[in-house]
């Protein structure tokens, strides 16, 4: 099964039915819950014993999907039926990630054997060439043969480029899995047309970097000047403080106060303690440089932080709760330095006194 397919236990239920041919035993039976359909299914593979039942060999496709399923019941039982000395099943999970044990259910977990594989693809770069022209060419079988020809002896040319070569290579020590590479070709063929017939290096060059594009900075290239500014000030906040959480309240003044900080060391554990900092000059700093934030009102500020939230480029430390206003709730700005001033460069008219800004540095305070 593939958890991409079966998004959900009760669609995975219909395709382990689907694929064991109990439709007839199922029928037209009506069942009041996904819980009595399941107990059908595993009741009807119990029926069998080891010397005359048909083994079933369950493959779960991306298996970390499956842990997100709620409660992980459909593994919970697949694994319990697994162990049973009645039906000969056996559950193979397929996954990328190393710490897939960490994310199951201790109950899960207590009815999982233990035993894992790892594969790791040991071929080297020279291989990977010929897996790239294997994975590009067209088979002998292609209906027009002509450009089947054409188009095969551009792939040999590709291969043999040194701008395509140090692509291909770059992605090799980059990682080592095919799927990456089959994406990066994907990519490349996709501007393939009547007019641009063959593919060439540099649609690889394009397609290449739209791989290793950083989502997050693409995300900020969409965003608002009010919500840029918002993004600054928290980077100026990180700068001067160290990496301390901080809240709106913070960010909308560019101070902290000796009352908000009051509240917090109140609020919070003794592991957060923020130092009195009654400085006004990096509010007026930010008056002088992002003087266009302060035209807009403080809800329309707080709205624009929260789409910041919801797009999580900042995610709160804490969850939520009645004694803190959402004002002084703890954040953490998830973009770097790095990442803000390369979005900033590439950002669309954006204001110079802005990128001026986000340039200057506040160690002064």
């Amino acid at each position: 099964m593939a958890r991409l397919l079966q998004t959900n236990d009760k669609v995975a239920l219909k395709e382990i039915t689907r694929q064991l041919h109990l439709e007839n035993v199922v029928g037209d039976k009506v069942f009041g819950s996904f819980a009595e359909n399941l107990a059908f299914l595993l009741e009807a593979l119990r029926k069998g014993d080891r010397t005359s039942s048909c083994p079933v060999l369950f493959i779960l496709d991306e298996f970390d999907l499956f842990v997100h399923h709620k409660n992980q019941t459909l593994l919970y039982n697949l694994f319990d039926i697994s162990q049973s000395a009645q039906t000969p099943v056996t559950v193979i999970g397929l996954t990328c990630r190393q710490d897939i044990l960490e994310l199951l259910e201790k109950r899960v977990k207590s009815r999982f054997s233990h035993r894992q594989i790892y594969l790791m693809n040991s071929f080297d770069f020279k291989q990977y060439i010929r897996i790239f022209k294997e994975q590009l060419s067209l088979p002998d079988e292609f209906p027009d043969e002509s450009f089947a020809q054409k188009w095969n002896n551009n792939v040999q040319h590709l291969s043999e480029d040194k701008t395509v070569k140090d692509i291909l290579q770059n992605l090799f020590h980059y990682t080592k899995d095919l799927r990456s590479l089959h994406l990066l070709l994907m990519l490349a063929v996709s501007n393939v047309t009547v007019h641009h017939p063959l593919t060439t290096a540099s649609d690889l060059q394009e397609a290449s970097k739209q791989i290793r594009m950083d989502s997050k900075a693409n995300i900020v290239h969409g965003l608002s000047v009010l919500e840029i500014c918002l993004i600054i000030a928290m980077k100026h906040l990180n700068d001067v403080y160290e990496g301390e959480p901080f809240n709106f309240q913070m960010v909308y003044n560019g101070e902290r106060n000796t009352s908000t900080l009051q509240t917090l060391n109140h609020l919070l554990s003794p592991n957060f303690f923020f130092p009195s900092v009654t400085d006004t000059e990096f509010q007026k700093f930010i008056q002088r440089k992002a003087h266009c934030m302060y035209n807009f009102e403080k809800p329309v500020v707080m709205k624009a932080f929260e789409h910041l939230l919801q797009l999580e480029l900042v995610k709160p430390i804490e969850r939520p709760s009645v004694r803190v206003q959402r004002e002084y709730l703890l954040m953490k700005l998830v973009l770097d330095n790095n990442q803000i001033m390369d979005a900033l460069q590439a950002y669309p008219n954006c204001p110079t006194d802005v990128k001026q800004w986000a340039a200057s540095s506040l160690s002064w305070l």
